[in-house]
C-alpha cells in the first residue's frame, strides 16, 4: 500500500511538471522548456528555457495559473538568487575559450585566472578595473569587445597592433581618462573574430566575466567577492593558460 501511495505521489508530481511545461510553452509563444524545478520560494517553481540571448528563467505556481518574471532576492544573504542561477545555467567550458585572441595582463604569478569580454568605452568596465587592480597574482585575458562605440573599434585594433598589448590596453581601458593608442591598425587584429565569439556565447553586456570553473558573471564584482570567486575557481578548476 505504501508503495502504491509513493508511486501515485510521484505520478502526480510528474503530471504537475508536465502541465507547467505545457502551459508555459503555450503562454510564451512556443518556447521549449528545458527544466522545471522548485524555486527558492516555497510553493513556486522555476522554469528554465532558452532564448536567442541565452538561458531565461521565469516562475510559476504549482498549477501554472500565474507566471512571474523578475529576480528573487534573498534579503538575509543579500544575494540575487535568480542571477546566480542564470550564471550557472550559462556556464561554459573555460578551456574552450580561444585565449590566443585575448590581450593577456598578468600580475605576479598569475595563479588566479579570469577572462573578460570588455569594451574600452564601457563605464562599468572602467569602474571594475578599480577592483581588478587590487587583486594580485592574477592573469586576465581581455577579449576586446567594442560594442558600445563600434565606430571606435580601431582603437582596439591599435591595441592588438602595439608592441606591448597589455600596457596599451590598460592605458586605453583602465585609466580615468582613456589614452587612445596612436599606432597602426592594419595588423591581423582578431576584433571581428572576438565579436563573433561573443555573439556565439550570448555575451550581451560588458563586462562579462568567465571564471575557470566556466561560471559567467555579467557586470563587475566587489573586491572581496571577486577574490573569493577567483580563489575558489583556482582550487576547483585550474585553467589551462595560453602560451
Amino acid at each position: 500500500m505504501a508503495g502504491a501511495v509513493a508511486l501515485l505521489a510521484a505520478t502526480n508530481a510528474f503530471a504537475d511538471e508536465a502541465k507547467i511545461r505545457r502551459v508555459v510553452e503555450a503562454a510564451l509563444g512556443g518556447v521549449q522548456v528545458e527544466n522545471v524545478r522548485p524555486s527558492p520560494v516555497p510553493g513556486f517553481y522555476e522554469v528554465h528555457f532558452q532564448s536567442r540571448s541565452g538561458p531565461q528563467i521565469i516562475y510559476t505556481d504549482a498549477e501554472a495559473n500565474y507566471i512571474f518574471q523578475g529576480n528573487i532576492y534573498d534579503t538575509r544573504s543579500k544575494q540575487n538568487l535568480t542571477e546566480e542561477r542564470l550564471n550557472k545555467l550559462s556556464a561554459i567550458r573555460f578551456e574552450s575559450l580561444p585565449l590566443e585572441l585575448a590581450v593577456k595582463v598578468q600580475r605576479g604569478n598569475g595563479k588566479r585566472v579570469l577572462a573578460i569580454f570588455a569594451d574600452p568605452y564601457c563605464p562599468a568596465c572602467r569602474q571594475f578595473e578599480q577592483a581588478l587592480a587590487q587583486i594580485d597574482d592574477i592573469a586576465i585575458y581581455y577579449f576586446m569587445y567594442p560594442v558600445i562605440r563600434p565606430e571606435l573599434a580601431d582603437h582596439s585594433r591599435a591595441v592588438w597592433c602595439s608592441p606591448d598589448r597589455a600596457k596599451t590596453w590598460l592605458a586605453l581601458a583602465a585609466r580615468a581618462k582613456a589614452e587612445v593608442p596612436k599606432g597602426k591598425t592594419d595588423c591581423d587584429a582578431p576584433i571581428e573574430r572576438v565579436l563573433e565569439l561573443g555573439r556565439s556565447l550570448g555575451v550581451n553586456s560588458t563586462p562579462t566575466l568567465f571564471f575557470t570553473t566556466g561560471e559567467r558573471v555579467r557586470g563587475g564584482l566587489q573586491v572581496a567577492d571577486l577574490r573569493a570567486r577567483l580563489d575558489e575557481a583556482a582550487r576547483t578548476a585550474p585553467a589551462k593558460q595560453a602560451r
